[in-house]
């Protein structure tokens, strides 16, 4: 009998090189995500994670390497050289990132909503100007939405009557809201304060319990445990070391995975 195929990867990076000038930001990153697949990725400041998950939604341009979504590759060969890996930097295509956008969501630290439009006008925003859907059904989705992060009964404020937690959800309902297949989250909760955290983390752990498909910048280790099924440690612009949380977390195998972990548990008790 033969062997099933493996699945294929819903998002397959090679080479992901990002530079800034002289500075190396990404020097090569090789990742596979699968179709629910629930990644955190770690590192230390610096490292290199806020830049990876920009790229790979395209608000950066990758310098060198290449994105493939369902097994197919963003953009198209260009000419000069490139370093960190596979070859010249790419051709984008303005119109084919929009549409790459609105299949990988991206939940930023700062929430960016409209501070002028309501927490349902702010989710329904792209759905009428990139999707072009009308008012009234883009009304009742972005509801919909709310709802699911529980703040239906919010709809109608605007963000500067909201808390940071709340903010964060309304943003997370807005990337929620565009069906994307894979959701970027970039330490969705680092400017929140303490006591807010935890409504963030009960949403995400909800979509993750639905089966979403997502990246988590984050350093809640204790949620990354709980939630992730793989965990990546950056470091130096290049996965330094990956795998399952129980491995990664308890038993990490580098030194500077291990001095990471240790600063992060530096006043556990």
């Amino acid at each position: 009998m033969n062997e099933p195929l493996p699945e294929q990867p819903l998002l397959r990076v090679r080479g992901l090189a990002k530079r800034f000038g002289a500075l190396e930001v990404l020097r090569g990153i090789d990742l596979d995500v699968q179709p629910g697949d629930r990644i955190a990725i770690l590192g230390a400041s610096g490292s290199g994670k806020s830049t990876l998950l920009r790229c790979l939604n395209f608000m950066e341009r990758p310098s060198a390497g290449t994105v493939a979504l369902a097994g197919r590759v963003v953009g198209r060969a260009g000419g000069g050289t490139g370093t960190g890996g596979e070859g010249a930097p790419r051709v984008y295509d303005e119109a084919e990132l929009t549409g790459v956008r609105q299949r990988v969501g991206m939940v930023f630290q700062q929430f960016n909503l409209f501070p002028h439009m309501t927490a349902e006008a702010n989710v329904m925003e792209a759905l009428r100007t990139v999707r072009g859907i009308p008012a009234s059904a883009a009304g009742e989705r972005a509801r919909t939405e709310l709802a699911r992060v529980g703040l239906l009964d919010k709809a109608a404020e605007y963000p500067a009557r909201l808390s940071g937690g709340q903010k964060q959800r309304v943003a997370i309902a807005r990337a929620l809201a565009m069906d994307p297949e894979l959701l970027l989250f970039d330490e969705p909760t680092s400017a929140l304060d303490p006591e807010l955290v935890g409504e963030v983390l009960r949403v995400i752990r909800q979509l993750a319990q639905e089966g979403r498909t997502m990246l988590l910048v984050t350093h809640e280790l204790g949620f990354a445990y709980h939630v992730a099924n793989r965990v990546v440690f950056l470091a130096d612009g290049l996965v330094h070391e990956e795998g399952p949380p129980e491995q990664l977390l308890k038993q990490p195998r580098q030194p500077k995975t291990q001095a990471f972990l240790a600063r992060h548990r530096e006043f556990d008790f």
